[in-house]
């Protein structure tokens, strides 16, 4: 037996002494197991930090969230993007460190949210994405003008922010305009086939005189308060309206010169460095699955026969004399399905948007507080532009919109004007990403990730609700609902089929033109969108069919017990999630109706 004696005390002061130190050993060590944090705590400090450097990174992003910054674009410069992507690496590393299974069932899904969104940033550096910074329809210099654009109206107090941001302009597009240089160099450049009249929209931004910045669409901003202000002021103003519109000018300069003759003749992005690998990557990303292009093409031929039939149906409801092509071509040159004046069809999709909002609450419990506003797509970029999208608020104190593309009116029916605002505003994406944004006890990552598997799976559900609460109100609408259904399922066909399977552009556009009530301005603007913006297209039929089969499950095992709104709201409840973990939750929740149905 070991005895271990207690050391004598000579005199009660080294026994005080001993005392206070066994009191100041347990309070550190006290203090040390009440300090110590637990994997979800480790967690969302790790996120914290995370999200703190891609505030400091990405001035856009600060900006949506009301932080001020000094700077006003993304460093592009080749240290800065490499830095960027070493130091998201190293957060990847420190992500994948964690136990899954000792985080709590939400911090798991924040968890792999915040290596997806990280892994893409990654991966867009490491195949060269960013010599590609224009799409058929968008670009990085028409996102520049838009900070300009949507800056609101400039005061005395932010004239010096104002100034800074015009300023700021040259350098970003000179950054760009050098990754496109490197692009011509080794082909990784966009087809020439969707860059046609690509150059007018870049001439939005140029003034022929560059001594009239008032003649500039720069100046609106700043119109109501220039005469107020003194000489020198006004100075800045023009000078840097100049400075930008001589950016923006070369850029119009390098494209018709240089990039555009530089253009690939190639429609498939497997002609990039690296490219059948960055399709596959596109594909994970944007399904949040691992289904081949084989696989894809084919749920899309299933999907279009489908369809079919029921478009077939309702023109034998209508008793029209003829096949679906012959009612498509009616549908397509027949006047009373157009608006006259962009004032009317914004009027009409204002009035289907409300007829919307009426309906919510038979579906939903939960809504968002987010107001949006009906808007037309600007006509800087209306042309090359989509039919519709949804456009987040960038603060706060912003509402979001619905951007409806009043450019070649008879280009845009009617009868598809339901199914669009049913997609974009609500329950679509409006509702969907508004919840998110005000989910405020789920970390940053998950207000602000969008995952277009979910997202645009959503958006496409949405339009299928329509037929529940009544928006359809004809045979008419209906069959342009199937026709955006169509678009779809057609995108799973011709999207592998251009970028893998060898299909030309024009066997897509008759593919389209031939099963689509679409015209063929927004099937050609469509097809150029595919072919620029390689798989993204892919994710909307995929979650669509996806969200659908997990309503069909619910159903079947609830029965009269299925409680619609509960499962709306279980849906949205994690904000956008891959398609692989909102399964996960909605099996849950399916048990959990379950076993309160069986008390």
């Amino acid at each position: 037996m070991l005895v271990v004696q207690r050391p004598k005390m000579n005199n009660k002061t080294n026994d005080s002494g001993a005392i206070k130190s066994l009191v100041l050993l347990f309070s550190l060590l006290f203090c040390i197991s009440t300090t110590a944090k637990t994997p979800n705590e480790k967690l969302a400090q790790l996120l914290d930090e995370i999200w703190t450097y891609e505030l400091s990174q990405f001035p856009g992003l600060a900006k949506s969230e009301g932080k001020a910054t000094q700077t006003h674009f993304t460093d592009l410069s080749p240290n800065a993007m490499q830095a960027r992507r070493d130091t998201f690496q190293s957060f990847v590393n420190q992500l994948s460190k964690f136990d899954k299974d000792a985080l709590d069932d939400s911090e798991q899904i924040s968890l792999y949210m915040q290596k997806y969104r990280l892994q893409n940033y990654i991966d867009q550096f490491d195949f060269n994405s960013y010599r590609v910074p224009i799409t058929a329809e968008f670009g990085f210099h028409s996102s520049a003008a838009s900070q300009v654009t949507n800056f609101g109206l400039v005061t005395f107090n932010n004239l010096p922010e104002y100034i800074s941001l015009l300023h700021a302009i040259p350098a970003f597009i000179e950054q760009n305009i050098s990754h496109m240089r490197d692009g011509i160099k080794t082909g990784h450049v966009q087809p020439k086939a969707v860059l046609m009249g690509f150059e007018s929209g870049i001439a939005a931004f140029v003034s022929e005189n560059n001594d009239d910045a008032q003649a500039h669409i720069f100046f609106n901003p700043v119109k109501e308060v220039f005469t107020a202000l003194d000489d020198a002021e006004q100075q800045q103003v023009i000078s840097a309206i100049a400075d930008a519109n001589s950016a923006y000018r070369a850029f119009y300069q390098f494209f018709v010169d240089e990039y555009f003759p530089a253009a690939k003749e190639n429609i498939s992005s497997t002609t990039w460095p690296d490219g059948e690998n960055y399709y596959k990557n596109r594909m994970r990303y944007y399904t949040t699955t691992d289904l081949s292009a084989d696989e894809i093409h084919n749920i899309g031929l299933e999907e279009v026969k489908r369809i079919r039939s029921e478009m077939q149906a309702i023109i034998d409801e209508l008793a029209f004399d003829g096949e679906i092509a012959d009612f498509i071509q009616f549908l397509r040159t027949d006047e009373q399905f157009y608006a006259s004046t962009p004032k009317e069809l914004i009027v009409y999709a204002s009035y289907v948007a409300k007829q919307m909002d009426a309906q919510l609450p038979k579906l939903f419990y939960k809504m968002p507080r987010t107001p949006y506003g009906v808007a037309p797509v600007p006509e800087s970029i209306a042309p090359k532009y989509t039919t519709g999208r949804y456009v987040p608020p960038r603060r706060d104190d912003q509402p979001g919109y619905y951007w409806v593309n009043t450019y070649a009116l008879d280009k845009r029916p009617l009868y598809a004007i339901p199914a669009l605002t049913l997609h974009e505003a609500v329950p679509g994406h409006h509702f969907q990403i508004s919840l998110a944004r005000e989910m405020e006890d789920l970390p940053k990552v998950r207000q602000n990730t969008y995952i277009s598997a979910f997202g645009e799976g959503w958006g496409l559900y949405s339009e299928y609700l329509g037929l529940e609460v009544g928006i359809y109100e004809d045979p008419y609408d209906n069959f342009g609902r199937l026709s955006y259904e169509m678009w779809r399922a057609c995108r799973l066909v011709v999207d592998t089929g251009m970028h893998v399977m060898g299909w030309s552009r024009q066997k897509a556009l008759d593919y389209m033109l031939e099963n689509t009530a679409l015209s063929e301005h927004n099937i050609t603007t469509e097809i150029d969108r595919y072919i620029s913006w390689p798989a993204q297209a892919l994710s909307y039929k995929i979650g669509e069919i996806r969200i659908k089969q997990l309503r069909e499950k619910a159903e079947n095992v609830l029965g009269s017990h299925f409680d619609l709104r509960a499962f709306h709201d279980a849906i949205l409840e994690n904000g956008s999630v891959p398609l692989f973990i909102l399964e996960e939750k909605m099996n849950a929740f399916i048990n959990t109706q379950q076993a309160a149905m069986q008390k």
